[in-house]
Order: C-alpha cells, then sequence, then structure tokens
C-alpha cells in the first residue's frame, strides 16, 4: 500500500511493530470522546491489545478488504488520527471510510482533509465506485465532516451500531455516500504550515 500525500497531511500504512504506533493507536482507541461514539468489535485495553489490533488490520490490508493509514502532518510527521476503508467489495467496487482524531488534533480540519485525500485515491486508486460512511445518531461533527467532503445522508440505519461502550446493545447510524461520478468537493484551503 501506498502513502498518500495532500493538504499539508501524510498518510502511511500503519506499522504493527512500532512502538510509537502502537501507542498513538492504544491512545485513539482509548480516548473518552471516540469510544463516546464508536465500540470496537475487539477491546483494545492495553499495549499488546494495540498491537494485535494493528495486525489484523495489516493482513486485512495486505488481503485487500481494507486499507488503513496513520494520519500525521506532512511537515513534522506528527501523528494526528486515523483513516480507513473497510469492507472493500471489489465486484461491487464499494467500501465503507471511518476515521479518528487524536484530541490534540481536534479543531484543525484533519478529518476533513484526511477523508477528501482518502477518497480521492479510494475512487481513482483503487476503482471503487462507492464510498459510504456512518456515524451514530447525534454525532454531529461526523455529520458535518461527512458534509464537507461530499458525502450525501442517505438515512438511517435503525440498530446498525454496537451502543457506547456496549457489545449488548445498539444504537442507530447515520449513514452518507459519495459516488466517483459526484462532484469533487472544493480543496480546503491550507497554509504553508499545513493547517487550514
Amino acid at each position: 500500500m501506498s502513502e498518500l500525500h495532500g493538504y499539508g497531511l501524510l498518510l502511511r500504512p500503519w506499522d504493527a511493530e512500532s512502538g510509537a504506533d502502537v501507542e498513538v493507536w492504544l491512545r485513539g482507541l482509548t480516548d473518552p470522546e471516540f469510544q463516546r461514539w464508536n465500540t470496537p468489535y475487539r477491546p483494545v485495553t492495553g499495549p499488546d491489545a494495540a498491537r494485535e489490533s494493528l495486525r489484523r488490520g495489516a493482513r486485512r490490508d495486505a488481503d485487500g478488504t481494507a486499507a488503513s493509514f496513520r494520519i500525521a502532518d506532512a511537515v513534522s510527521g506528527t501523528a494526528l488520527g486515523h483513516i480507513g476503508v473497510n469492507e472493500i467489495h471489489p465486484v461491487l467496487r464499494r467500501g465503507t471510510v471511518g476515521y479518528w482524531v487524536l484530541p490534540e488534533a481536534r479543531g484543525r480540519g484533519i478529518a476533513t482533509r484526511a477523508l477528501l485525500l482518502t477518497a480521492r485515491w479510494a475512487f481513482t486508486g483503487l476503482g471503487l465506485h462507492r464510498l459510504e460512511l456512518d456515524h451514530a445518531v447525534g454525532h454531529d461533527v461526523s455529520c458535518r465532516i461527512a458534509g464537507r467532503c461530499g458525502f450525501r445522508p442517505e438515512g438511517t440505519r435503525r440498530g446498525a451500531i454496537l451502543a457506547a461502550g456496549r457489545r449488548d446493545a445498539f444504537r442507530d447510524a447515520h449513514v452518507h455516500a459519495r459516488l466517483a461520478t459526484d462532484p469533487e468537493p472544493p480543496p480546503p484551503a491550507v497554509t504553508a504550515t499545513g493547517t487550514p
């Protein structure tokens, strides 16, 4: 899998053998704001679980069913978050995109820029026709990011995702999608330091 560059960001594959990547992954998945809106299928509570989670992701990347990227500042290399295309279906040419941003990087347009960059790559590099994005109902920030990136709202899926921190309860999800044939959203303005 290649690196992606643009909008002041560097997106590169995660490295499960890198202590720094493991630490960032663990911080991201144990962040209270992340956990408010997401419940990983397998709990990630320590470095060993984080490393194994990254290894599982690398296997999905290798078999072509996913593509996971560490988001970093293009100049400093500072880790900012994660974005991935999951559930890639080669015949229907669709995938599902998800992302998170570390607390100290929020409010700087990181998710928007990473989503624009990843969507362009998914359509042109992977040849996908459709990208879906879903989020828990009430997650207004994610809803705005989807809209800025050209992902149109399509409706609500009832009981589609796990409730926060639980595996025995479900909650509704808003669904957004963007097609390869949809107009490209305007690029974000980025300063010389890589910030919008």
